[in-house]
């Protein structure tokens, strides 16, 4: 998986950040978007980030991701 790749949630990820459903829980199971980036290095060290994905879903959507939550479309 690297950035610009088109990605779809596969499992049941329940987030309470979503602009249409702030502050609410929302299930974004199927829903897709690109990877807009990958942490791994902050600052110029490396980081082991624990949802290391930044998926970009709309233009005031994103969320960071595990990589098995994930699937390539």
């Amino acid at each position: 998986m690297k950035v610009g790749d088109r990605v779809r949630v596969k499992d049941s990820v329940v987030v309470y950040h979503h602009p249409e459903h702030r502050n609410q829980p929302f299930d974004i199971k199927g829903t897709e978007g690109d990877v807009a980036a990958i942490a791994t290095l902050w600052r110029d060290r490396p980081v082991s980030a624990n949802l290391p994905i930044v998926v970009k879903f709309s233009k005031k959507f994103k969320a960071h991701l595990r990589e098995n939550e994930l699937e390539v479309i």
